[in-house]
């Protein structure tokens, strides 16, 4: 059984899909379908439909869990012994990002955990330079997560989401993972090369004359 926040999380994403896809004359209709469905009627055509999976609970992998493991390709940007960094395919705003613990049962104040978000939450600062950051702590499918959201005007994670292109992704997914050359290490290996020099020269023998 789905509670209430995966029951409206999923509501928004379906309403999102109907205005984008449908066809003008059966916008409204469908949406209102949806809208007027009790818990158990939205669950029901979950499940009819495919969006979750019929049987028991503990023999079907979330949607999570198939992202870390490898099962649903994602956009990762991030990841530590305890948890994966990944956009949000359905971001509320751009570098909209998902904190996934490694497992179900895991405490989001976990050390390790919150070090990821910290991380990302950096990144994204000096990448995209919105107002502010906040860090969501939500629960979807039994699997604890954390929102990594960047806002930029008004956005909380009530706000509608958009559907983002692959391309969209792939822009976004490379300047968080994009690497700062280590300029240290080329300093270094100059100023080896300058002493091995300055060294042969003090060994070079004397001209006799």
């Amino acid at each position: 059984m789905l509670n209430e926040e995966e029951i409206e999380n999923l509501k928004k994403q379906i309403l999102n899909q109907i205005e984008k896809n449908f066809p003008d004359d059966k916008k409204e209709f469908a949406k209102e379908q949806i809208s007027l469905m009790n818990p158990e009627e939205f669950e029901r055509f979950l499940r009819n439909n495919k969006i979750i999976k019929d049987g028991d609970e503990s023999e079907d992998e979330c949607v999570f869990c198939s992202i870390l493991s490898k099962k649903i390709n994602s956009y990762e940007v991030g990841k530590n012994e305890k948890a994966i960094a990944v956009l949000e395919i359905n971001p509320i705003s751009k570098a909209h990002v998902l904190i996934i613990p490694k497992s179900h049962a895991s405490d989001l104040k976990e050390k390790e955990i919150e070090n990821l978000g910290e991380e990302i939450k950096k990144k994204i600062k000096s990448e995209f330079h919105p107002k502010e950051i906040e860090m969501i702590p939500s629960e979807l499918f039994g699997h604890k997560i954390i929102n990594v959201l960047p806002v930029y005007e008004n956005e909380d994670i009530k706000s509608e989401r958009m559907k983002a292109t692959p391309e969209e992704l792939e822009e976004v997914q490379k300047k968080l993972v994009s690497k700062i050359p280590r300029k240290k290490k080329i300093k270094k290996i100059k100023r080896k090369k300058i002493e091995k020099v300055e060294e042969e020269k003090i060994r070079l023998p004397k001209r006799i004359p």
